[in-house]
């Protein structure tokens, strides 16, 4: 490619509301460019890099056994509302009318289509396993896009469905991505780690997401330094301190004026936070027999601990939660600021096992101003469900060796789920087994937004000129920079290695601009291309040509005539590295 022809251009400056650093040089190296919020083009450069992060998406999965095709980005909504998402899945859905009337889906994922597609496809168990794949675009209506390519609202997404007889050959298939997975990842030039997490609007038994540590990312990550204990925040457990066993005491109401607070509850009282029961009201939708219904939440939890809104979330099932208003708190017969189970009714009382656990507690009397003492789980109150609802927070003891926990930030590239039955049963994907029985096809997930693994390798491989590409995501192996303004001795020897170097199998991008030589080499840092080759009239004269990596500070002269091997060289060595980089990863359920 000749820069001269090349369909972008350069930036100085980044507009002002590109905040992190892959969204800014890839729209200054004229990568991508904005149509509107968190819907973006991908250029000529950007497309070639996407192109190779896709060459190597489809190494990877054809190495598992995964055969490609194509599905619709267009979907009847009859198959979403046969699985139930039509009405779980809020705004984010697109959602439209065909010219007949008809309800319609713009995909977001294709479990539905998969599922539809085995219950015509898949008739016997001589049939699997098998494991399809595509690449294809996606629509999920975010409302907070952000980022850049981190996250978007259209993208593309390549997404695997494995497809087994049993729970046995998922488990397999399963963990082949698990490794695929880092191959990928580390190929393209990034680390990532494997966190469980919640398997959220997709359903299923175990999920796993890949992240990439930065401080960007919008997930928490709790980890294990120790053992090696890695989950997202969503689900992360911990080891509480237990409490000491007592004999349960009676109950005392005292008075606590302006107490609305844990903290001024403990420093009024001389008790720990561990010794009192904190109260969060919430207002849950869940689903009904015909339409979603709205539940309130009391939720109870250890003062020395915060509830996690996503594991409350899932032991009251609800696909949404907010916060309740003081006159819905008040409805049930609590009271904001001094609530608890006691004496309410109409709520659905969820309590954190910590607090089954801990005896003669101090809890809101609801009665303003009030508490009372020695509260005991099970005999002052009933719960309606006892669950682990407490948040893990960096220091809390590991729930695998009890070493520290460490929170960390990162940036989520892929995920993939144990999804079992949920699809195949609700659109008839079923088999006949070896004895005849009819049994449904037993799925898995599995994503990776590949967008979104552009910019984060953009966000690893950069430095305060541009950006630094590894050689597997680079949209060129080689920059030509002539310096010369125009036609002449210089360009014909660009041109004539241009030529020589695109023979000898690498991409080569040439400039062939009339530009000064400090606009060419600016423009060669923020490309980032991974090595530089500079053809100009001094250099000629002594019989070399330079060469530079991009990520080293030092150039090398190198004689013309060896100029092409050599060059092979060095892309063989960068080849080299990331091929190192991909080494077995033992699976951690």
């Amino acid at each position: 490619m000749r820069m001269s022809q090349l369909f972008s251009q350069t930036l100085r400056e980044a507009p002002a509301d590109a905040e992190v650093a892959s969204h800014q040089l890839l729209l200054r190296a004229g990568f991508i460019r904005q149509l509107a919020s968190g819907i973006f083009s991908y250029l000529p450069l950007a497309r070639r890099s996407l192109d190779r992060i896709e060459r190597i998406i489809r190494e990877e999965m054809d190495a598992i056994g995964g055969q490609e095709m194509t599905m619709p980005v267009v979907h009847p909504a009859d198959i979403w509302k046969q699985t139930g998402r039509w009405y779980a899945i809020g705004a984010e859905m697109g959602r439209f009318l065909d010219k007949s009337g008809r309800d319609m889906v713009l995909a977001m994922t294709h479990e539905e289509v998969v599922a539809h597609l085995v219950s015509r496809e898949i008739k016997s168990y001589r049939q699997l396993p098998q494991l399809v794949y595509h690449l294809q675009t996606k629509w999920r209506d975010d409302p907070r896009p952000r980022s850049g390519l981190i996250r978007v609202r259209e993208f593309t997404m390549k997404d695997s469905y494995s497809l087994d007889a049993d729970w046995d050959g998922l488990v397999r298939q399963y963990q082949a991505h698990y490794q695929a997975y880092f191959n990928i990842f580390r190929r393209c030039g990034i680390d990532a780690v494997a966190v469980r997490s919640d398997v959220g609007m997709m359903g299923g038994a175990v999920a796993h997401e890949y992240m990439y540590m930065n401080p960007i990312g919008e997930d928490t990550l709790i980890l294990c330094d120790h053992c090696g204990y890695a989950a997202n925040r969503q689900i992360a457990r911990f080891q509480a301190p237990a409490a000491a066993p007592e004999e349960p005491l009676p109950n005392s109401k005292v008075a606590t004026p302006g107490t609305t607070t844990i903290d001024d509850l403990s420093a009024l009282l001389g008790v720990p936070a561990s010794r009192t029961a904190k109260a969060v009201f919430m207002v849950a939708t869940v689903a009904g027999a015909e339409a979603d219904e709205q539940r309130f939440v009391l939720a109870v939890i250890r003062g020395d601990l915060e509830v996690n809104e996503t594991k409350l979330a899932n032991a009251v099932r609800a696909r949404d939660l907010r916060h309740a208003q003081d006159d819905e708190i008040t409805a049930v017969g609590a009271v904001p600021g001094y609530g608890s189970p006691i004496g309410t009714s109409g709520a659905l009382v969820v309590v954190d096992h910590t607090i089954a656990a801990s005896p003669n507690l101090v809890a809101g009397a609801n009665e303003s101003g009030y508490h009372l003492l020695n509260v005991n789980c099970g005999r002052d109150f009933t719960p309606d469900i006892v669950a682990d609802l407490a948040a893990a927070r960096e220091g809390d003891a590991c729930p695998e060796c009890g070493q520290a926990l460490r929170a960390a930030r990162g940036i989520e590239v892929g995920n993939i789920f144990q999804l079992g039955t949920k699809y195949t049963e609700a659109l008839g994907g079923h088999f006949l087994d070896a004895e005849g029985r009819t049994q449904p096809v037993v799925m898995g997930s599995y994503g990776i937004g590949v967008g979104r693994l552009l910019a984060c390798v953009a966000e690893e491989h950069h430095d305060d000129q541009g950006l630094v590409w590894p050689i597997s995501v680079s949209p060129f192996d080689v920059h030509v920079v002539a310096v010369a303004k125009g036609p002449g001795p210089v360009q014909e020897v660009a041109d004539r290695l241009y030529a020589r170097l695109r023979a000898a199998g690498l991409e080569v991008l040439l400039d062939d601009r009339p530009e000064n030589p400090g606009v060419k080499f600016n423009d060669a840092d923020l490309m980032g291309v991974p090595l530089r080759i500079t053809v100009g009239e001094r250099s000629l004269k002594r019989g070399v040509i330079e060469l530079k990596a991009r990520a080293a500070a030092e150039r090398e002269e190198v004689p013309a005539a060896d100029i092409v091997a050599r060059v092979l060289s060095e892309v063989t060595r960068l080849r080299d590295e990331l091929t190192a980089r991909v080494q077995p990863v033992p699976y951690r359920e």
